[in-house]
């Protein structure tokens, strides 16, 4: 959706080069997840740090000498700091913290003053799930809202600035998805499921700008009750793309294509986007079924 809307704002990339350029951004975003994937790990470095701080002060309290250790023995922290993909995704790129100190030491003031954490470090340790629904809801809830992280993110790459929100979603997933007996070789998420899905990427961007003409007046004929100019250029992109996803690829019910261009105009576009797309979309498919320009399941 952003190359195509580049590309058509820009004017003077080709195809090639837009091409070359979503896929770029996809290896940046694969980046970030496991930019974010090595933060919970330093936010437990930080956590040990500070414990064994506070053993050597001069004066220590009976809780510096016996500290409550529930957060650096999370069982979700603890499998993901022996994951073999990701110590070889660090030692091949090396640590993204390092320079970072003061954003680790904000994050983790922020948890330790929430509720959660709170709750949390009362609870007792051994129960594998509980560990695992703990880290999922502080990603949510206490991580994802800081806004020290966003402006560091935003800084370091500019094919971040719209991926943050995204990213972290697949981020709880794959927490979620851990399991006690995977151990260290839990899979992370890869760039592409296979060659079949990186295929499926660079033949949608294709046919999206090959077929922009043809596309655009499908368009235009079904939003003929509506002002044109002033329909949101962000839900013209995502009806190009997903006609050229409808008609292309004959494996995807119309119905997925559909629910799955409503959803991202949902979160990319205004509140009425969804709606909007969904009955123009709608009607486009119609006209392709009544055409026979397509005959697939998931649409009478």
């Amino acid at each position: 959706m952003q190359m195509a809307y580049a590309h058509h704002q820009k004017g003077e990339s080709s195809i090639q080069q837009t091409e070359k350029e979503l896929f770029h951004s996809i290896t940046k975003s694969h980046e970030l997840y496991h930019t974010f994937l090595l933060l919970m790990l330093e936010l437990k470095s930080f956590a040990e740090k500070r414990i064994e701080l506070r053993k050597q002060k001069n004066r220590p309290t009976e809780e510096d000498l016996n500290p409550n250790l529930r957060f650096v023995e999370n069982a979700l922290l603890l499998q993901l700091a022996d994951n073999k993909e990701l110590l070889a995704y660090n030692a091949k790129n090396g640590n993204p913290w390092v320079n970072n100190p003061e954003v680790i030491k904000g994050v983790f003031e922020l948890i330790t003053k929430s509720a959660l954490y709170e709750d949390y470090m009362k609870t007792e340790a051994g129960d594998y799930d509980s560990d695992v629904k703990f880290i999922a809801k502080l990603i949510e809830k206490v991580i994802a809202p800081y806004e020290g992280l966003y402006s560091l993110f935003e800084e370091q790459s500019v094919y971040w600035n719209d991926e943050i929100e995204f990213i972290i979603s697949m981020v709880v997933k794959t927490v979620k998805g851990f399991k006690k007996e995977n151990g260290e070789n839990e899979h992370l998420l890869p760039e592409f499921k296979d060659e079949e899905d990186q295929d499926f990427v660079k033949q949608l961007l294709r046919k999206t700008l090959l077929n922009h003409k043809e596309n655009m007046e499908l368009i235009k004929k079904f939003t003929k009750n509506w002002d044109y100019d002033r329909v949101a250029y962000i839900d013209i992109v995502l009806m190009q793309i997903a006609i050229a996803e409808i008609v292309e690829f004959k494996n995807i019910p119309v119905n997925v294509s559909l629910n799955e261009y409503i959803e991202i105009a949902k979160f990319y576009s205004t509140n009425k986007s969804g709606l909007f797309i969904n009955g123009v979309l709608d009607k486009i498919v119609e006209h392709l079924i009544e055409q026979k320009i397509i005959n697939k399941p998931g649409k009478a």
